[in-house]
């Protein structure tokens, strides 16, 4: 829903990525968005991470929010040299006179017997790339407004979305604007001796 709302809202926001479109994304996440939008706008890529990764690149640095799902974000490996090299650093080289609004989203994680390919937590690696924002949700009302956050930011984000919370059930605000905003921690339980940090499915166990 956010992301066909941002579609609505904004005509340079598309998104491209594996069986996205008539099959709506191997967990459902984009289904529908083909018969409102259209191929133009929701693109399906070959199997090239580095290909379809490098061409959301370019588009970024042509003027368009492009949203570049990856079936896996393991997958992230295959595209180091386009995510590191070029998207992550490219703000930089033109000193920061250069705009890079790209969303690489997808899920992660353990829970459903996915082999050791298909359920690795990639974060880690990209919460140290200088020029990279990392944004990882725990519960419905933060998948909306972060990624309602990452889309309008003019940076490169990557978007985790764990793949054991997308039968969560929770409360969302409808309003079309409605964001979380990046850098602010969410205090669930205040306490004066340790301060213990969760992320995504682990905020749920906590």
């Amino acid at each position: 829903d956010c992301i066909a709302e941002e579609m609505r809202r904004d005509e340079t926001v598309f998104i491209m990525g594996e069986d996205i479109a008539k099959q709506g994304g191997i967990f459902g996440c984009t289904r529908g968005l083909l018969d409102e939008f259209g191929s133009e706008r929701v693109r399906i890529t070959p199997i090239s991470e580095a290909g379809f990764v490098g061409a959301g690149v370019g588009a970024a640095c042509a003027g368009m929010r492009p949203i570049v799902e990856l079936m896996y974000m393991d997958f992230t490996y295959v595209a180091m040299d386009q995510l590191l090299n070029q998207a992550a650093k490219t703000r930089y080289v033109f000193g920061g006179q250069a705009k890079v609004p790209l969303v690489i989203r997808g899920q992660q994680g353990v829970g459903r017997g996915n082999a050791a390919t298909h359920s690795q937590c990639t974060e880690g690696i990209f919460m140290h790339i200088p020029g990279m924002k990392v944004a990882m949700p725990s519960n419905p009302a933060d998948a909306a407004g972060l990624l309602r956050t990452a889309i309008r930011d003019d940076n490169p984000i990557m978007f985790y979305e764990h793949k054991a919370l997308y039968n969560m059930k929770g409360e969302v605000p409808d309003s079309p604007d409605f964001a979380v905003p990046f850098g602010q921690a969410n205090v669930l339980r205040a306490g004066n001796d340790v301060t213990i940090i969760g992320t995504h499915m682990y905020v749920q166990q906590s």
